[in-house]
Formats: structure tokens, sequence, C-alpha cells
């Protein structure tokens, strides 16, 4: 099996399991309890990873609140943040291609009496800032704009959107779901002025049920005030309740650290695999159509329609050594509303692929990928 849809999860890296063995067996001691040394090595560790992840965003250890994943973290955000500040407005602002996480929250709050604006994306799938601008009203609580897009690879421009809500309605909390762009490209958050930041552990090669939230910290050091999503004891300062699930922080810790440590040889590797594959399709396909930034995206992320083709069909035919999708794996048997977005009609939505690369590929692999896909379609025209 070449493994061709890691915009859905990444393998996990064998230092990443290595780290995480231990937690699994001789320490596992709860890092919520006291004074003896199994409690007291869990809490050493669960910090040492939450410093790992805060390396990674250039922020602070106290501004990471663990949880166990990305669309967990986007709910806490999401709904926090409306039920916290509903006094003060009830009007959200998002786009329409973020994750089902965020537009199925929006929904949820749009059911409790929240106003939700979905911003238009343009032809490659990012939100302008004049778009935004003219969204923003005087209830507007909460923006919430995802970093790279996981279909397409499209990346916005948070750094500019955010500086301007900053600095324009500081009253307006920003949030982000970067859960696709960690360890592919630099997040700075002492450049980039959002408030929240969420991610996944399993999209950079960590393991599955753990995640993060960044909660930036206000004037004077005070934390930000949200409404938990889950209430119990007193685990996260209060953020997160629920006993922490030490090897998986653990797992997430050190994907971190790789991901921080290997950034510029990763993005490389990525780039370099993107550069062949897209070569190898436009020489076996003339007709294909690439969707999404041809610059400013996600490396490794590769989203193409062949005209006439059907996307499921090629699936299935090559399901035995190749995995690919036709887009988001929370999105599953459902037409890509990100690909309707960008102004593709049903039929090139039926027609569209999504290739996402990792570390472990070679060239060869891709190329064999591109010699198996063209059999296929062949096949599929006789």
């Amino acid at each position: 099996m070449i493994y061709l849809d890691n915009s859905a999860t990444t393998p996990i890296d064998p230092e990443v399991s290595k780290a995480m063995w231990p937690y699994l067996n001789e320490e596992y001691g709860n890092p919520s309890s006291k004074y003896y040394t199994l409690a007291e090595n869990a809490k050493k560790v669960v910090e040492e990873a939450r410093g790992h992840v805060a390396s990674l965003l250039s922020c602070q250890p106290s501004e990471i609140i663990f949880t166990s994943c990305a669309t967990e973290s986007n709910n806490f955000v999401l709904k926090g943040v409306a039920h916290y500040y509903k006094n003060k407005g009830k009007h959200i602002i998002t786009s329409k291609i973020e994750h089902k996480s965020i537009l199925e929250t929006c929904k949820f709050l749009e059911s409790e009496g929240f106003e939700i604006t979905y911003l238009d994306v343009d032809q490659y799938g990012q939100v302008q800032l004049e778009t935004l601008k003219g969204a923003i009203r005087e209830d507007t609580i909460l923006i919430s704009i995802m970093w790279g897009n996981n279909e397409i690879g499209t990346l916005n421009n948070i750094q500019e959107l955010a500086k301007y809500v900053k600095q324009q309605h500081s009253h307006i909390f920003f949030h982000t779901d970067a859960t696709q762009v960690l360890g592919k490209i630099e997040v700075d958050l002492s450049k980039v002025p959002v408030d929240f930041l969420s991610l996944s552990a399993h999209k950079m090669y960590g393991p599955k049920g753990i995640g993060a939230c960044f909660i930036r910290k206000r004037e004077l050091g005070l934390r930000t005030k949200i409404t938990p999503l889950l209430h119990g004891g007193s685990q996260e300062d209060g953020y997160r309740s629920g006993t922490l699930s030490v090897h998986n922080i653990v797992g997430l810790g050190k994907a971190a650290e790789m991901a921080r440590l290997h950034l510029k040889e990763h993005q490389s590797k990525l780039l370099k695999l993107e550069k062949h594959l897209v070569s190898a399709l436009k020489e076996n396909f003339p007709n294909i159509k690439f969707n999404g930034h041809p610059e400013q995206k996600i490396p490794g992320v590769v989203n193409f329609t062949i005209p006439g083709i059907n996307n499921e069909l090629i699936i299935r035919s090559l399901k035995e050594k190749f995995a690919i999708s036709t887009g988001s794996a929370c999105s599953i048997n459902e037409p890509s509303y990100v690909l309707n977005s960008i102004g593709l009609n049903t039929l090139e939505v039926k027609s569209s692929f999504r290739v996402s690369l990792n570390k472990y590929l070679d060239y060869s692999k891709v190329s064999d990928f591109c010699i198996a896909l063209k059999e296929a379609v062949r096949n599929l025209m006789i």
C-alpha cells in the first residue's frame, strides 16, 4: 500500500511511538494525583510536552490546553466564546469552506439564537480582507478562519486578517484552525495575533485522540475567559476537565518537537515530491485542472480534476495499492462543499481527487501512483 491520504491522517513516527511506550506500561500514573513518584513523573512529562507544543507555536507553555483533538478544540472555542460573551453580542463570522467541526458547531449555535455569517472565498479558496471587513458588525464577538484548507491546501493570510481585526476591532476574538499546516509551514504566534488556535497530533505524525488549543493570555498575563466544554475536575486550569491522557500527550509533545526541529527539511521534501507529482500528472493528463492556490498552499497537498472521470470508481479500482481520497475524511459520501465554493460544478466535483504526501514517500512511489492512475483511467474509458 502506498499511502497518499495524509491530510486525513499521517502515519505515526517511530520516534513518537517509542516515546509513548513507557507511559502505556510502566509509567501509568495520573498527573493530577499528588506526592508519589508515578504521579510526579506523569506531571513532569505532561509539562515537558506542553513546552514542546508551545515551542512549535512560539507561545508560552501556559497558553496550551490539551484536548482530545482539533474537533474538540474547535467546539471548545466557538461554544466557549459564544456562551461566555453572549451578552456582548451574538454574531460570529466564519468561512464557507471551514472544516465540518466549525460549520456544524456554527449550525448548533444558530439553533441557540446566534447569527453566523459564512464568508464567500475567491476562486482559490481564500478569504479576502475586504470580504471580512464588510461582514464585521457591532455585535460581532468571534471570527474563525482556517489557516490552511484540508481539501485544496490553500493558505489564508491569517497574519493579515488577524492583525486587521485586533488593530481595528480589538474586542473581537480571532480563532484559527491550524490543524493542517503545523509541521509544514512556520506558525509563529509571537507575530500572528490570533486569540485561539486548534491542532491535532495525528496530522503531524503523532497519535490519534490528542490535540491542543492555544488560548492567548491577555494583558498583565491574565487568562482569556471562556466557558469550558467539559465540566468536572480542575485539570488544565479549569478549561478542560478529565484525566489527562499522558501517553498521548507525550506523543503530541514528541511530534511537535520533531516538527519544529525538522520543519525546513520536511517542507523541502514535500515541495519536491509535490513538484514531481504535478509534473507527472500534467504529462499523463493534458486536460487536468488543479484546484486551490498554485503558490500560497500547504506543501504536499494536491487537489485536481480530470474531466469526465468518476473519482469514486477510480479510487475503488486503486484501493488495494494506493490510498487517495476525494476530499475530507469528515465529509465521506458527500459532494465537496469546498470545491463547490470555489466554483466547480457537480460533474467537476465528481471528477476531482486529493493526494496528500508524507515524509516517507519517494519519487518512485509517486511515479508508480501516476502510472497506476493513468491505467485506471484508461480501463474506465474502455
